[in-house]
């Protein structure tokens, strides 16, 4: 999930953005839609790389981070979230995220939260495939890694 670090949401904008490279006056963005569309960002706008964003869970000292929610949207969902964000209830919206994510914090996500997750999640899913296929490349890094190492005998 280290290609959430290119991924951004631009407050008032709609969509992701991919980081392109920072300038003199802010931030070379391309948008994550069929027109790939690059614009220059001011360095006043809030800029928010989706890598540092987490989800509030139950216990307070603990937050998920949103690369995981998305990669268990994709174990449960598949490709695309059916779910029509624009029409839905309040309760349908947080039943589908308590089959995702169990024990997010009811009082301090918000509906609108879940909603967003939702679309970028469709997004990404949509037009940067890939971001999900790296976690097959981790799990066989990390049996190489539990291998256990290969002991010296000790010299006499």
């Amino acid at each position: 999930m280290e290609l959430l670090q290119e991924v951004a949401n631009i407050s008032g904008k709609p969509g992701l953005y991919r980081i392109v490279k920072p300038g003199r006056a802010g931030v070379i963005v391309e948008s994550l839609d069929q027109l790939h569309k690059r614009e220059m960002i001011n360095a006043n706008a809030k800029v928010s790389v989706l890598k540092e964003i987490s989800v509030y869970t139950e216990d307070i000292n603990k937050a998920t981070p949103l690369g995981e929610i998305f990669l268990s949207i994709r174990k449960d969902f598949g490709n695309k979230v059916e779910l029509d964000t624009k029409n839905a209830s309040n309760k349908e919206i947080f039943d589908f995220f308590g089959k995702v994510m169990p024990d997010f914090d009811r009082d301090r996500v918000y509906p609108t939260d879940v909603k967003k997750i939702i679309n970028w999640y469709n997004i990404l899913s949509e037009n940067l495939p890939e971001l999900f296929d790296v976690k097959e490349e981790e799990k066989e890094e990390e049996k190489v890694e539990t291998k256990e190492p290969v002991k010296k005998a000790k010299k006499k």
